[in-house]
């Protein structure tokens, strides 16, 4: 297993400088502060879109049998897309999920079961790069989700400012159309 997710920035703007890739899950077993999911929305392609996004202090990599601590800094992301927040029975368009590949950055779901919508968590697989996110059919632990808006002024601009290396799930406003574009 990897890391649990950490908050990626505080209120005064500072962000995590991540923990260096090495020593396996050693200092993120656990985030003594608590783990923290933000979340972004808006339009795209007349779809509206909910992003999402965990911070991870390391980057695991590999596959089964060599899974381990590569480099500093990780996110995950979701987007929900949905296709008008203002009526009353919102219909759900589909989601996708990132991944660890970059030639498919996004696994797309254009049909959720109703089975899905009690939660989400990590699982491992042995073929596919280890690490990936998949819809849930089971409860699993809540996390405080915190939407862009809720940040402090500082919080948005360290997040934007910061530097989590190659991370591509990042909540930055600059990766957002990228996100959008290759989530759709």
């Amino acid at each position: 297993d990897g890391c649990e997710s950490f908050p990626a920035v505080n209120a005064a703007g500072e962000t995590s400088g991540g923990l260096q890739g090495t020593k396996g899950r050693d200092g993120c077993g656990k985030a003594p502060l608590g783990s923290q999911v933000y979340g972004r929305s808006g339009w795209y392609q007349d779809k509206w879109a909910i992003m999402y996004a965990w911070y991870f202090p390391k980057n695991f990599h590999g596959n089964v049998l060599d899974y381990e601590a590569k480099k500093r800094h990780d996110w995950a992301s979701m987007v929900l897309w949905i296709d008008n927040p203002a009526i009353e029975t919102s219909k759900i368009l589909g989601a996708s999920l990132s991944q660890q590949n970059t030639e498919e950055p996004y696994q797309k779901m254009a049909e959720l079961h109703p089975m899905f919508f009690v939660g989400a968590k990590q699982h491992v697989n042995g073929t596919e790069p280890p690490r990936y996110y998949q819809v849930a059919y089971g409860d699993s632990q809540s996390q405080d989700l915190i939407m862009w808006e809720q940040l402090t002024d500082a919080a948005r601009e360290g997040l934007n400012s910061a530097d989590f290396g190659d991370c591509e799930g990042s909540f930055q406003r600059e990766k957002l159309p990228r996100i959008a574009e290759t989530s759709v």
